[in-house]
């Protein structure tokens, strides 16, 4: 008899069947049945959750579970959790856990099944350790566990917002157009490999500074032979030595990678204009100088069909900005020398916000660095500054925002004004996730990166970020500001890194490998 070549099961609800072609069971939900809940935000290294699905009602992540292993099975996405997900976009949104909206479909069907099996609402501890299978960059963890606690509170979810002004902060916060809306959380920000056309070519680096082009997303990576990412045993150092000198304090960081969940993506029609990579989010400038819509739009000429342009995670991490490593050291006076990787505009950075500094650029093996990260260049001046002075009392932005920040047994403590708030939930979302992007910085994160400058250090784990056990709580005090808007968050996480660096005593090196929990 035939081998039968197709699988048969259920999707939210309804019954499919595709060809068993050894996909996983998240290319075949996006790729071939077009259900774009579950992202790919790491694939296949199963590390970030965003593909979280459930597969007869237990959490599955779906990069890494083939698709014929789900055959006569019921598979259950964010968008098949019926009024559930609506009150789970509502209670994100009220408490501003989602702010891109791209880890957060998988954090809500996690969710979901926790609160199916009986997790009590208190339980805090039991949510932690489930979000230990994702990894969520923006918000910083703590607004989830509010979302948690917001499900079932009818005063919380009901509450007037005005998302017009609320998307207004976010767009100041995150730097480029930012949509603020229930649905946002449910993964519907309108990212660029959502939207690109079921039968487009499908296009992946190839490892030899060119494209494989396929159309399927397994037949491109096939053909490109791709090398799946790894963890080093190698160990992460910082590239540069402080300079020579009597100094109140010295630094040396390490190369930190930005971390945004959504890789690079972009989609274009022959002779039109390519899909934004940045559909809902700046990825923390991290992808100021992507190529991958210029190549959508140079492969679809060239094919003459639609291409979609998608980066791996290991891409990502190869090819993407990093934050400019310092060596450094600095005097109590202002004065002091900051030994930096070469990188457009980074000396003029520090030397706006502390021209004292004499900034001395040095050529380093590495990835590509840029200043369009968050604070590049004058939060390591703040920093510097604070911890030579042991004063951590307030950082003024550039922009004018004023931040502060206290480290406690309680944990963090955040004063913030950034003109008129215009919606307090965002603007206290985005700074408790500027709190926890500075507390890894400073005490967790870095890569590891050869003396030939290639990054080693490829999968999503081994970047470092805080986990949503490792994060203490953050409170945000937002103070009455009468001025224009502006970005507050950026203040917030120079002012927490310079809080928790002087905390712990002023370590000589970034990460210190302390922890504030």
């Amino acid at each position: 008899m035939p081998v039968d070549s197709h699988l048969r099961f259920d999707v939210d609800g309804r019954a499919v069947e595709v060809v068993d072609d050894g996909a996983s069971l998240l290319e075949v939900l996006r790729d071939r049945l077009g259900v774009r809940g579950p992202k790919d935000g790491c694939s296949p290294q199963g590390q970030c959750g965003c593909c979280t699905v459930l597969v007869d009602g237990e959490p599955r992540v779906a990069c890494v579970t083939p698709a014929r292993r789900v055959a006569g099975r019921a598979i259950t996405t964010v968008d098949g959790l019926g009024t559930r997900a609506g009150r789970w976009a509502d209670a994100f949104c009220a408490t501003g856990a989602s702010q891109c909206g791209f880890c957060t479909p998988g954090i809500v069907v996690r969710l979901d099944a926790l609160r199916a099996a009986g997790t009590a609402v208190d339980d805090v501890a039991r949510v932690e350790r489930a979000l230990l299978a994702h990894l969520c960059r923006c918000t910083g963890w703590r607004t989830i566990l509010n979302a948690w606690r917001a499900f079932d509170d009818d005063d919380a979810l009901g509450a007037a917002r005005d998302f017009a002004a609320a998307s207004r902060r976010a767009t100041i916060e995150g730097g480029i157009a930012q949509r603020v809306a229930p649905d946002v959380a449910l993964g519907r920000g309108g990212f660029a490999d959502d939207t690109a056309p079921p039968d487009a070519l499908v296009a992946v680096t190839d490892g030899r500074g060119g494209w494989a082009v396929a159309e399927t997303l397994s037949d491109a990576r096939r053909a490109a032979a791709k090398v799946q990412g790894r963890r080093t045993t190698v160990a992460a150092t910082a590239p540069l030595a402080p300079p020579p000198g009597s100094w109140d304090v010295t630094l040396s960081t390490q190369w930190v990678e930005p971390a945004y969940l959504e890789t690079d993506a972009s989609w274009c029609e022959p002779g039109g204009a390519p899909v934004s990579p940045l559909a809902n989010g700046g990825a923390f400038g991290g992808k100021a100088a992507t190529d991958v819509a210029r190549v959508a739009r140079e492969l679809a000429d060239t094919h003459g069909r639609a291409v979609r342009v998608v980066y791996s995670r290991e891409d990502a991490v190869r090819r993407g900005a990093k934050r400019p490593p310092i060596g450094a050291g600095m005097r109590a006076d202002g004065t002091g020398v900051v030994r930096v990787a070469r990188t457009p505009g980074i000396a003029a950075a520090i030397s706006a916000y502390a021209p004292s500094i004499t900034v001395e650029e040095v050529d380093v093996a590495g990835p590509p660095t840029s200043i369009a990260l968050r604070a590049a260049g004058w939060a390591e001046a703040a920093v510097l500054l604070a911890g030579a002075r042991r004063d951590t009392s307030e950082v003024v932005a550039p922009n004018g925002a004023r931040a502060s920040a206290t480290i406690d047994g309680d944990g963090v403590h955040v004063r913030v004004a950034a003109g008129v708030p215009l919606d307090d939930v965002v603007l206290r979302s985005y700074c408790i996730g500027a709190a926890h992007m500075a507390l890894g910085w400073v005490t967790s994160e870095g890569i590891a990166v050869d003396e030939g400058g290639e990054p080693h250090d490829l999968t999503i784990r081994s970047f470092g970020v805080l986990r949503a056990v490792d994060t203490p709580p953050i409170t945000v005090e937002i103070e009455p500001d009468d001025r224009e808007p502006r970005n507050g968050s950026d203040a917030v996480f120079a002012a927490t890194a310079a809080a928790v660096w002087v905390a712990q005593g002023c370590p000589p090196t970034f990460p210190t490998q302390r922890t504030l929990r």
